[in-house]
């Protein structure tokens, strides 16, 4: 009998990331980044502009902040012990929006912080993504935990039977964050480890449909 699998994300999830890139951007860019709205495009402003920022231009600057930054991160509160918890009964791997060329630096990131897991990176939308680790792993229970809406919605059209929780860690943005619960993309929304976890292991093993 397979192990149950958990796939989870990685920012916000189980890494703080805006507050870290708010700070990077105050400090090193000049740039005003508010965390009320929407996090990369709308709230960001170069200091003495009332102009928003291109999208072309956050992408470089989320990419310079991944390439250099990524020590600053730190875990969600109870993201490091939840995980260590679910590795004794399920699998956990990592399922993160970064170039290819990252994958390593994230693995890297997170084993120093006390999680050893398979990365695998993905752009875009993640239900494809999702759908060929689940494939590979042959589990029958399995939990998604993602902190986008989208892709909670990807994943449901893509490999519906697979559980899905839409987790934001980062108090300043998740009231701010379309709720994929709400939508009916995602099964449950819970914003903190101390709820997540009993919910994950319930889902896992308990009568969820």
């Amino acid at each position: 009998m397979k192990r149950p699998l958990v796939v989870t994300d990685c920012d916000e999830v189980l890494l703080h990331m805006v507050r870290h890139f708010r700070d990077w951007l105050d400090t090193e860019h000049d740039i005003d980044f508010q965390l009320e709205g929407d996090p990369f495009v709308q709230s960001m402003r170069r200091r003495g502009s009332g102009e928003a920022m291109q999208e072309k231009e956050v992408w470089a600057l989320l990419g310079g902040f991944f390439d250099t930054q990524m020590d600053r991160q730190e875990p969600i509160a109870g993201s490091i012990e939840a995980i260590r918890e679910l590795q004794r009964e399920a699998d956990v791997v990592v399922l993160t929006n970064l170039v290819d060329e990252r994958n390593a630096a994230r693995k890297r990131q997170l084993e120093a912080l006390g999680i050893a897991a398979p990365v695998y990176t993905n752009q875009g939308p993640k239900g494809e993504a999702l759908s060929r680790i689940v494939n590979e792993h042959g589990a029958q229970r399995i939990v998604f935990v993602d902190d986008i809406a989208k892709h909670h919605e990807s994943a449901m059209e893509t490999i519906p039977h697979v559980h899905r929780l839409h987790f934001v860690g980062e108090a300043a943005i998740a009231p701010h964050v379309p709720c994929a619960h709400q939508a009916g993309h995602a099964h449950a929304r819970i914003d903190n480890w101390a709820e997540a976890l009993p919910w994950i292991r319930e889902t896992l093993h308990g009568d969820a449909k």
